[in-house]
């Protein structure tokens, strides 16, 4: 997985070898044997290299895209939790990961939002009257 990722991540971002060790401070041969598979980074040079992708460490290390439609790690902070059905009345099931991530528990009220060019998104109505207040004071 790691090796994985870290080799993934770098061609995404058109690194060398030695460019990524540059920006780590260790030698082009030890990302190589990173990418091999045959040594792992330590914690801190871990931490360094889910810096310079902008990923999660948990993420560099662990994230599997066989589990997650083939897609490569996400951006920090930007998450693919799956695919869901909507039902005949429209209603969709919120993954779990995503209920836990973003707080929702039954009973919340969600404000739907859509633009046609960049598809739906839910807030949480607390979300959108704060963003609300927000906007009323500037003025």
């Amino acid at each position: 997985m790691l090796h994985d990722n870290l080799q993934q991540l770098r061609k995404l971002r058109g690194l060398t070898q030695e460019d990524l060790a540059e920006r780590v401070g260790v030698s082009r041969q030890a990302v190589a044997k990173w990418e091999s598979g045959e040594t792992s980074p330590d914690l801190e040079k871990s931490r360094l290299l889910a810096q310079v992708f902008g990923v999660s460490l948990d993420d560099l290390v662990d994230y599997e895209p066989a589990s997650n439609m083939g897609l490569g790690v996400p951006p920090k902070g930007k998450h693919l939790f799956g695919l869901v059905t909507v039902g005949d009345k429209g209603q969709i099931v919120i993954p779990a990961r995503a209920r836990k991530i973003f707080h929702i528990s039954p009973g919340d009220r969600l404000v739907v939002l859509g633009d046609e060019a960049q598809g739906l998104a839910l807030l949480k109505e607390e979300q959108l009257l704060g963003l609300a207040n927000a906007v009323r004071e500037l003025e």
